[in-house]
């Protein structure tokens, strides 16, 4: 008996003061947090790293969540940092995006004093993630600076929330025949490389109407004006099956001021310039070739500087057919001046021909008002000395009195006589000019 006593008193002190110090904790009240504030932080940090090695202990982040028994739903919504610029020539635009994707996973469920566990980005890759792409995407860029912009949250049941941002540069097909009053909605399109509609599946966290938000300052256009945005759904069908795709169309619109400084309005002002050759004096050619030439190489330029900004289309734009009708206007021009003054010079040469008539007429009048009784050698006109008797005085008289007639041959002896000896005389002499004057009257009377 006295050592089954011995064996009692032994652990009677321990227990003793286990109770005096309960005792005294239900005294002073309830246990204050501030006074084991730094036990119990090193105690959720051991707690979460034992739950954190016991969850990826066994764990196959090759496999997705629920590999056959269900379908993997990934809600995804996007938050759009700064919008542009958007490029023409390339048809492609620029976009600044927090990419953020859901997902639940069974085997990552845990029990701890948080619901929620923030997460460094290195686990991501120690778990499962969604393989998403963007299928219009030329370059997408994620950013490291200073650390990888990439933010990774556990909640006690499993669920996953992954974000991340990126920079994309994604194409964006334009049709340009209304250039440059022309709308466009540029596509931003994303889903799974690899796993088809049976296995993972896309969904938008809070509908059509608030997945996707635009910051209020995150418009980086010069040119367009962000009008709004769509979101949908797509599948597409390919050989290795059907994939879901995530769509958003980004609607633009075109300002038309800087195309109304730089092109409308210099080629109105040169087309009106051209016309101003119409009210110059036909014969002013040194002018009016200035006014043409120059604006026809005026429009020529605006119209190559104009597609300078544009892809090489095959189609003509509306800026084009807006340039060949001012184009055709000054051409018009030009070619306007070089028809009249082409029949200008028509014109003249039918009057001076036809003054060059008339004054031959007028020449001509006079040498054959005396070609009854003068005669022309060379330019020098002679009389022909033919003496009126007065048996010619009367009819009556004439035909009772024989007629007297001089010999003609005599007269022309003697006028050949003398214009040999004046030949002769004037041999070595300069002919007067207006006996020259006067052979050229006979010879174009002739």
């Amino acid at each position: 008996m006295a050592d089954i006593l011995q064996k009692l008193t032994v652990p009677i002190p321990g227990v003793w003061i286990c109770l005096m110090l309960l005792t005294s904790c239900a005294w002073t009240g309830k246990i204050r947090h501030e006074d084991f504030n730094p036990d119990d932080g090193k105690d959720n940090i051991t707690i979460f790293t034992r739950i954190l090695d016991r969850l990826l202990d066994g764990y196959d982040n090759r496999l997705r969540p629920g590999l056959g028994e269900s379908v993997t739903e990934v809600k995804t919504n996007i938050y759009v940092t700064s919008f542009g610029p958007v490029s023409d020539t390339d048809m492609e635009y620029t976009i600044d995006v927090f990419f953020r994707q859901s997902w639940r996973d069974e085997r990552l469920k845990f029990d701890g004093p948080m619901q929620v566990l923030p997460l460094n980005n290195l686990l991501a890759s120690k778990i499962w993630t969604p393989d998403t792409f963007f299928h219009n995407g030329k370059k997408s860029v994620a950013h490291n600076m200073t650390t990888p912009n990439k933010l990774l949250r556990l909640v006690d049941n499993g669920t996953l929330l992954y974000t991340m941002r990126l920079t994309i540069h994604a194409e964006c097909p334009m049709h340009l025949e209304d250039f440059p009053m022309d709308a466009h909605a540029c596509p931003l399109k994303f889903g799974s490389y690899a796993y088809t509609d049976h296995e993972v599946v896309y969904i938008w966290t809070n509908g059509d109407d608030k997945s996707v938000s635009v910051a209020e300052d995150g418009s980086r256009l010069n040119q367009y004006d962000l009008l709004g945005h769509n979101i949908g759904k797509e599948v597409i069908s390919s050989s290795t099956g059907k994939y879901i795709v995530m769509t958003t169309y980004f609607h633009l619109k075109r300002k038309i001021g800087y195309f109304v400084i730089q092109t409308y309005l210099p080629c109105i002002m040169t087309v009106i310039l051209s016309q101003v050759s119409f009210w110059l004096n036909r014969e002013s050619v040194p002018a009016r070739t200035v006014f043409g030439v120059t604006t026809v190489l005026t429009m020529t330029t605006l119209s190559i500087s104009a597609r300078n900004s544009l892809p090489k289309v095959a189609y003509a734009t509306a800026m084009d057919w807006f340039m060949a009708v001012c184009y055709a206007f000054v051409f018009s021009a030009l070619i306007e001046f070089a028809t009249v003054n082409y029949f200008t010079k028509r014109s003249w040469a039918w009057e001076g021909r036809k003054d060059d008539m008339d004054m031959r007429r007028r020449e001509c009048a006079p040498l054959s008002k005396k070609a009854n009784n003068t005669f022309n050698i060379v330019g020098t006109t002679y009389a022909i000395n033919v003496v009126k008797e007065p048996g010619l005085s009367t009819i009556a008289k004439s035909a009772t009195d024989p007629v007297k007639i001089p010999r003609m041959e005599e007269h022309f002896l003697e006028s050949k006589k003398t214009y040999n000896s004046t030949l002769a005389e004037s041999k070595d002499e300069r002919v007067p000019s207006s006996k020259v004057k006067i052979t050229e009257a006979t010879d174009r009377c002739v």
